[in-house]
């Protein structure tokens, strides 16, 4: 990203907004997994359309981050959530990986999250 030069107030705003939501569905569906009255299917719906909400915003302000490991790396964690909203036999152990995979990009070195792959 443009690091001199910050985004716009608005886009700002509803990034913490998205972020906010997208926490709030990953936590109703790892309660889900673990036995809460929550429909997990949906949950993961969830996590998916806020996830792509927060990639089209990320997106919108650098193009060029689709480009990047850490962009590539969203898309690959889009996928494994629809996946797990259907396919009920494999949710828990996917929604472990998306979380160690997520945990490994948010805090690798910006030299590899930032690596130019296209």
């Amino acid at each position: 990203m443009n690091a001199t030069k910050p985004p716009p107030t608005f886009r700002r705003w509803l990034n913490v907004v998205l972020r906010g939501a997208h926490l709030v569905a990953v936590i109703v569906l790892g309660a889900a997994l673990l036995g809460a009255p929550v429909d997990a299917a949906m949950a993961a719906y969830g996590v998916a359309i806020s996830g792509l909400a927060m990639l089209v915003i990320d997106t919108w302000g650098y193009p060029g981050h689709l480009r990047e490991t850490a962009g590539i790396s969203v898309l690959v964690k889009l996928a494994l959530v629809v996946w797990m909203a259907t396919d009920a036999s494999l949710r828990t152990p996917l929604f472990w990986l998306v979380v160690a995979g997520s945990a490994v990009f948010a805090h690798a070195p910006a030299r590899f999250r930032h690596a130019k792959l296209f």
